[in-house]
C-alpha cells in the first residue's frame, strides 16, 4: 500500500484495493505517505552531510521511489544500505531492485528480533558495527503492539551502535488527530500489520540516552524543511512524529 500511495509500481490489487478503501475515510492519506518519505530523504542527506556512510533501514518495504541506497549513495557513491523487512515478497522485489549493485542488499527479519537482524546483516559484510551507523525506523514501529514491547526492541538495536551513530524514526500518533483518521487506524486492523497509535511523549521514549537533532520530534514536515514551501501550513494533519538521535561519544 505504500508504494501504490507513493506512487510506484510494485504493489498488487488486494493492496490497491485496501489503499482506495482508507484513502476514501481519510482523503490526505496519501499526502502523509509522501510526508513520511520526504522526511525520511531529507533525514538520509542530513546524515550523509554528517559522514555517515552505512544505513541499516529496518522496515523498508520495497525500495521504491526516493529509497534510502539512492539517496544516500548520491552523496557517497559508497555508502552501504541494508534493507530489512519481514515480507518475504517485498524483499525479493529488493533484491531484483538492487541486482548489480554491490553496496546494497536486502534481508528478511523481524524487527522484533533485533538481534537476527543485526547478526544477518553483519553477515552481508556491508554493515559493521565498531563504526557509526545509521538504523532507520521510518513508519515501522507503529505496527509493533505494545505487548511485544518495542522500547525493549528499540534499546537493543540501540545498544549495538558506537557513538557517533544515528536513529531515525518517524511513527503515527493520535494527537491532534480528526476522528477520520482515528477510523482508518481501526480498518488496519483487518491487515496482519495493525497500527498503534502513540503519544508525543512515548515515541521520544523511544530515543533514550540519544540527543534529537534540533528541532527534535515534530510534525513530519517541519524537520528540516528544505524549502520554504515544505512546510504545510497544517503539519499535524499528517498524523505522524519524526525524529532523528545522535548517539554521543
Amino acid at each position: 500500500m505504500y508504494d501504490y500511495f507513493l506512487g510506484g509500481a510494485h504493489n498488487f490489487e488486494i493492496d490497491r484495493q485496501l489503499a482506495e478503501q482508507i484513502a476514501s475515510m481519510t482523503p490526505n492519506l496519501a499526502d502523509t505517505m509522501r510526508a513520511g518519505r520526504a522526511f525520511l530523504r531529507r533525514a538520509v542527506r542530513y546524515l550523509a552531510a554528517e559522514g555517515i556512510d552505512q544505513y541499516l533501514d529496518i522496515g523498508s518495504g520495497i525500495p521504491t521511489v526516493g529509497n534510502v541506497h539512492e539517496v544516500a549513495q548520491d552523496a557517497n557513491p559508497t555508502a552501504r544500505v541494508v534493507y530489512v523487512d519481514i515480507d518475504p515478497v517485498a524483499v525479493m522485489h529488493s533484491k531484483s531492485i538492487l541486482d548489480g549493485n554491490e553496496w546494497a542488499d536486502a534481508i528478511q527479519a523481524d524487527l522484533r528480533q533485533p538481534e537476527l537482524i543485526l547478526d544477518e546483516a553483519r553477515k552481508l559484510g556491508l554493515i559493521d558495527l565498531s563504526r557509526p551507523v545509521a538504523v532507520l525506523l521510518a513508519g515501522v514501529v507503529h505496527f509493533v503492539p505494545d505487548a511485544d514491547h518495542p522500547g525493549d526492541v528499540i534499546r537493543t538495536l540501540r545498544d549495538a551502535t558506537v557513538p557517533g551513530s544515528y536513529l531515525v524514526i518517524s511513527h503515527s500518533t493520535y494527537e491532534d488527530q480528526p476522528q477520520e483518521m482515528l477510523d482508518a487506524q481501526k480498518l488496519s486492523a483487518r491487515t496482519a500489520t495493525e497500527i498503534t497509535l502513540r503519544s508525543h511523549a512515548e515515541i521520544a521514549g523511544y530515543f533514550g540516552d540519544f540527543a534529537l537533532v534540533e528541532p527534535g520530534l515534530v510534525h513530519l514536515p517541519l524537520w528540516h524543511p528544505e524549502t520554504p514551501g515544505d512546510v504545510d501550513e497544517h503539519p499535524e494533519r499528517f498524523g505522524a512524529f519524526g525524529g532523528v538521535g545522535h548517539k554521543a561519544g
